[in-house]
């Protein structure tokens, strides 16, 4: 299995940043796709961005030119750079990793980081 924990969440105001992290471990050997969801109260968690092992990246409309995925494979880390943030960024962020085990591709989330927007 893998285990994923994120950090760097907290509380900002609209047009900053903030740097998320998502630390690997266990089968890192075996991981595929990263990304980042976010769930904001009352709706559905959504896809934020993407990177595959080569370093293919894949964002949300609501976030490009304003996100930026990226993954350290040696560090087992997942960062998400976030930049303008708004009010309708606030939501709790999620990682995701795709793993590989007996024959099929498997689903481990971390436990989500809270990041708030004010206005």
């Amino acid at each position: 299995q893998v285990q994923l924990v994120e950090s760097g969440g907290g509380l900002v105001q609209a047009g900053g940043s903030l740097r998320l992290s998502c630390a690997a471990s266990g089968r890192t050997f075996s991981i595929n796709a990263m990304g980042w969801y976010r769930q904001a109260p009352g709706k559905q968690r959504e896809l934020v961005a993407q990177i595959s092992r080569g370093d293919n990246t894949n964002y949300a409309d609501s976030v490009k030119g304003r996100f930026t995925i990226s993954r350290n494979n040696a560090k087992n880390t997942l960062y998400l750079q976030m930049n303008t943030l708004k009010p309708e960024d606030t939501a709790v962020y999620y990682c995701n990793a795709q793993y590989y085990s007996g024959g099929s591709y498997w689903p481990s989330w971390g436990q989500g980081t809270q990041v708030t927007v004010s206005s």
